[in-house]
C-alpha cells in the first residue's frame, strides 16, 4: 500500500494557472463588488479596503510564482 501525499509542490505550469485564475477572479469580482456599493448606501467607500488588500495578494501571489521561483534543487 503507497501513501500518496495531497500537498506536493506544485509544478511551475500549475503555478501559473493558480495566479492567472487568481487573476481573474480579482478582474472579475472587483468591478462587481464597487457595483455593489454604487447600488447601495454611498456614504463610506468601504471598497477602498477590500480591493488595494486583494490587489497586494495578487501582487505577493505573481511574485511568488514568476519572480522568487524555486530552482528545484535542495
Amino acid at each position: 500500500m503507497t501513501h500518496s501525499n495531497q500537498w506536493t509542490t506544485p509544478t511551475p505550469a500549475q503555478a501559473a494557472k493558480g495566479f492567472k485564475i487568481h487573476l481573474i477572479v480579482f478582474l472579475l469580482t472587483t468591478p462587481a463588488i464597487w457595483l455593489v456599493w454604487y447600488l447601495t448606501d454611498r456614504t463610506y467607500p468601504w471598497p477602498l479596503w477590500s480591493t488595494p488588500a486583494w490587489a497586494v495578494g495578487v501582487m505577493f501571489h505573481y511574485l511568488g510564482v514568476f519572480v522568487f521561483k524555486k530552482s528545484g534543487k535542495n
